[in-house]
């Protein structure tokens, strides 16, 4: 097998909806915005476009690619300057929790399946709680392990997300399986543009502004009734 198959192959692993992460367990903010009658099946595509530009780009985007770039440095304290920063960045605990309990399910898979001194090294920081374990740092490493490269592992997330969160709007019933395909197909250069704005950020960049979502965020956590954890 070719070393750019077996890349390749790794990525659709990761990313694939079926790689025990917990990603199911979410809905993005999107069943807050439901609950107070935010978003509809018109809007919902308007709504994830805003969410990749200004929330999931600048954040677990952005991190996911300087973590990458850290680990294949062999800049471990970087690493972990990063993780807490994202996790900083997080101002809603439900979304913290989500993000810690997504990274650490994924980083305990991949270690499994993927194998790598990488993803040992970085087990060892997240269990002596020097690094937080946030989902984008933990696919970083898993993606920088594997050698795959950062462009393909910061698109490969963000397309992960987006099958995330169309998947909870199905269960939500603000969209039906092909309207989804429509949807994630349009996002594409969406998404090619999110990559590469966050191939080019720094670390005094990380951090995305999305207010509005962050008080779905919150509201949602008070709710009484909830499908999804976040």
């Amino acid at each position: 097998m070719s070393a750019a198959i077996d890349r390749l192959l790794v990525s659709l692993q990761l990313t694939d909806s079926a790689f025990p992460s917990g990603l199911y367990t979410l809905s993005h903010g999107l069943e807050g915005y439901v609950q107070a009658k935010q978003v509809d099946a018109e809007t919902m595509p308007v709504l994830l476009e805003d969410l990749l530009r200004h929330s999931v780009g600048p954040a677990d985007a952005t991190a996911l690619a300087l973590a990458h770039r850290a680990v294949t440095a062999g800049r471990w304290d970087d690493l972990v300057e990063i993780d807490q920063r994202l996790f900083a960045s997080k101002l809603n605990r439900e979304v913290r929790i989500a993000s810690t309990r997504t990274g650490r399910q994924m980083l305990d898979t991949a270690r499994i399946a993927l194998g790598g001194e990488e993803l040992d090294h970085y087990t060892a920081l997240v269990v002596a709680k020097r690094s937080p374990g946030c989902q984008a740092v933990a696919a970083g490493v898993a993606y920088a392990a594997s050698r795959v490269p950062a462009e393909q592992a910061v698109a490969s997330d963000l397309f992960a997300f987006c099958v995330s969160f169309v998947s909870a709007a199905l269960r939500l019933r603000l969209t039906d399986h092909r309207r989804a395909q429509i949807t994630l197909r349009a996002l594409s250069p969406v998404v090619a543009e999110v990559t590469a704005t966050a191939l080019e950020r720094e670390l005094a960049d990380l951090g995305g502004c999305a207010p509005v979502a962050d008080a779905m965020s919150g509201r949602h956590e008070r709710a009484d009734a909830r499908m999804f954890v976040s």
